[in-house]
């Protein structure tokens, strides 16, 4: 503790002065921000699970806590905006900032605290966001799911596709043998509760000159054999070269095929309950499984979960150079209504790219960091003017 005050004595006086007038409004709009897309976001949503599906009180406020970090991370950004936004106001208005600079101090300089408070909100935004947030919210929709007798999230999926590509042999249009990487088999189930597939379809074209077709009521993965389990099905067997097809039907059938259906039925369907880590590996496995547009919009998400952070920079510097203007005066609420416009205008701009970028017009990296270049380049424009 004593190393920390110390080395915080070595920071200028005035880089430590503006960060302790930036603390205040930063912890309130921490607060104000929170409170109000917490309430929106979930309160309403618990309030009417509690008097209509019978949600206990007690299992309600759990899942309360447990989604507020998600809501914490949202609010850290805006919180930035308006805390940088009042404390410069405020110091302009009351003729501090017009006293630094007769003594010489540029307007840039000025705003060196601000940026590096926003830089330590940005990591802080980070490591919530992909440390405390995905596990968080996991937990409250398992919380929510077993209050309300529904299935375990994590165990549940619906229409699970999995494709497998391997070096084959065929036939091409003139009769000779080709080889090329093609689909060699192709996995479907219906539904995927509790670990295991029902309604299962799997394709295979992995014999030369063979396709094989086998349907089955459910399928589960042997871990003993290391292969999949089918029950109550039948495989039909297409012989291309002789015309011919043979079918049999069977009570128990194991199959050798790779574990990946399994993994992919326990992806939780929203990029907000996985790490940057679990992003990767799920990106993998639906490029593997051929599920190229769902492939698309995971490495959008994941481009995502680095670019939101760097929200709080963003809003660090327009904020600070909105407020650090001579003669600026701007009250609480009147910041905190200017912080929800550019809030509201930043992140319909940050939607419009995302969309472009899940529908594959923009390389993901673009459509994910687009709005963070382009709220950096205006925060500048802003930052220049507010110097001459």
């Amino acid at each position: 503790m004593q190393r920390l005050q110390s080395q915080w004595q070595r920071v200028p006086l005035m880089d430590r002065w503006l960060s302790s007038e930036l603390l205040g409004p930063l912890l309130f709009g921490v607060a104000a921000f929170t409170a109000v897309s917490l309430s929106v976001g979930v309160v309403f949503e618990l309030v009417r699970k509690v008097a209509e599906a019978g949600l206990p009180p007690l299992v309600a406020m759990q899942v309360l806590g447990l989604r507020l970090p998600g809501f914490l991370v949202l609010s850290f950004p805006m919180a930035t905006l308006m805390a940088t936004l009042l404390a410069f106001s405020r110091l302009s208005s009351s003729s501090e900032l017009t006293a630094l600079r007769s003594i010489g101090v540029p307007t840039w300089r000025m705003v060196v605290p601000a940026l590096v408070v926003a830089a330590l909100m940005t990591v802080l935004t980070f490591v919530f966001n992909d440390v405390i947030v995905p596990s968080a919210n996991l937990a409250a929709a398992d919380t929510l799911d077993a209050a309300l007798g529904r299935s375990v999230a994590a165990e549940r999926g619906d229409n699970v596709v999995y494709s497998r590509y391997a070096q084959l042999t065929s036939i091409d249009e003139k009769g000779r043998e080709r080889t090329g990487n093609d689909l060699a088999q192709l996995f479907y189930s219906r539904r995927f509760r509790e670990g295991k597939m029902y309604e299962v379809t799997l394709l295979d074209f992995t014999k030369a000159g063979h396709q094989q077709l086998l349907i089955a009521k459910t399928g589960i993965w042997n871990d003993a054999r290391s292969m999949w389990e089918f029950r109550a099905g039948r495989i039909v067997d297409i012989d291309s070269a002789n015309n011919r097809t043979t079918s049999a039907d069977f009570d128990r059938y194991f199959y050798p095929f790779t574990k990946a259906p399994l993994d992919v039925g326990k992806l939780p369907s929203d990029a907000a309950q996985m790490t940057v880590a679990q992003a990767w590996r799920a990106e993998a496995l639906l490029e593997q499984a051929g599920d190229r547009k769902e492939a698309r919009r995971l490495r959008v998400r994941i481009q995502e979960k680095f670019a939101f952070p760097a929200i709080c920079l963003v809003f660090g510097l327009i904020g600070s150079s909105l407020g650090v203007r001579p003669n600026a005066r701007t009250s609480r609420s009147q910041g905190f209504g200017i912080s929800v416009l550019l809030i509201f205008g930043y992140y319909l701009m940050s939607f419009i790219f995302s969309s472009l970028g899940i529908k594959g017009t923009l390389l993901p990296f673009f459509a994910a960091w687009m709005p963070v270049f382009i709220g950096l380049g205006g925060g500048l424009v802003l930052l220049k003017q507010a110097s001459r």
